[in-house]
């Protein structure tokens, strides 16, 4: 009997962006300095290389093209679907608007893909915020003319205060943008198609590049995040069409049913993962891949781990 695919455990790659803070420095290569700010963590993303086992070296993508339909399971399309990134926000993120499918393609081309997403807050500041849409009633003539005046669009953005366990479910065409004291785990298509809006006139960027054309075609002034509070009762937490989120916290036998992968990422705690390959522990910030194809596997310890699977 052919044995199944094992749990597949990526090198995370790090992006350094001027917004970084120190959280997630642990997660850093020993040659990054201590001084150098950590902005995103790309756990999981289809060119990042498998850490051990047989594919070793080996880029997700590059295994999927032999292990696809083990790996992404019925609900699979071919490429690995999603994005899961941490993000570590010591400052203001650019207020910035992604493009839906439809949109990305007309305006980049094909292949290029839209970007809808979530945010679930894994650590916040008293007070932190975001920012999740815009004012309602805001015509798309208010709205235009606002992206063409730079610090004018701050008039018409919705702010939202947010705290730990939170979690912001972001349509593709909202114009959106993380606050400081903020350590958010993101899902997203795989897609990093972004168009900034506003940079906060910040003096170190140089002048980061602003997309005011491109956002003025793809940003909806009736589109705004959805934000589920803590303590909402359920496991699951996001469903859409790209994605499902859910949190687990409590040990558990699960089952992939063939259907899709399970990303699962630890967010506090100790967990160790029994699959017919044996026993792994994972630790805070760790992530893995269960194989659609893997079936049951078991979680036991004590822990938070956030599980995004393909959606509906």
């Amino acid at each position: 009997m052919t044995m199944k695919i094992a749990p597949l455990t990526l090198k995370a790659t790090i992006r350094n962006y001027v917004w970084g803070g120190r959280a997630l420095q642990a997660l850093a290569s020993p040659d990054t300095a201590a001084e150098t700010p950590i902005a995103e963590v790309w756990a999981v993303y289809e060119h990042n290389q498998v850490a051990s086992g047989p594919f070793a070296g080996k880029t997700l993508a590059e295994i999927l093209q032999d292990h696809g339909d083990e790996i992404l399971g019925t609900k699979g399309n071919g490429r690995f679907p999603l994005l899961i990134k941490l993000l570590d926000c010591a400052r203001w993120l650019s207020l910035q608007v992604h493009p839906n499918d439809e949109m990305a393609v007309k305006l980049e081309g094909p292949g290029f893909m839209g970007k809808t997403e979530a945010w679930y807050i894994l650590e916040a500041e008293e007070k932190a915020e975001l920012i999740a849409g815009i004012k309602e009633n805001t015509s798309a003539e208010a709205l235009a003319e606002a992206i063409r005046g730079g610090e004018k669009i701050l008039e018409l953005v919705e702010y939202h205060n947010v705290g730990k366990g939170d979690t912001v479910f972001m349509p593709a065409r909202t114009i959106h943008a993380l606050g400081p004291g903020l350590l958010v785990y993101e899902v997203q298509q795989t897609s990093d198609l972004t168009y900034r809006v506003f940079d906060w006139n910040r003096p170190m960027t140089g002048g980061r590049e602003l997309h005011i054309d491109k956002s003025l075609a793809v940003s909806d002034p009736q589109a705004r995040g959805q934000i589920r509070r803590a303590g909402q009762a359920g496991s699951s937490l996001i469903t859409c069409d790209y994605f499902h989120l859910e949190r687990l916290t409590a040990p558990e036998m699960r089952d992939t049913r063939g259907e899709s992968f399970h990303a699962l990422t630890v967010i506090s705690g100790q967990a160790q993962l029994q699959t017919e390959h044996g026993v792994q522990t994972l630790k805070q910030f760790d992530s893995v891949i269960i194989p659609a194809g893997l079936g049951k596997y078991e979680l036991q310890g004590d822990f938070q781990i956030l599980c995004s699977s393909v959606g509906s």
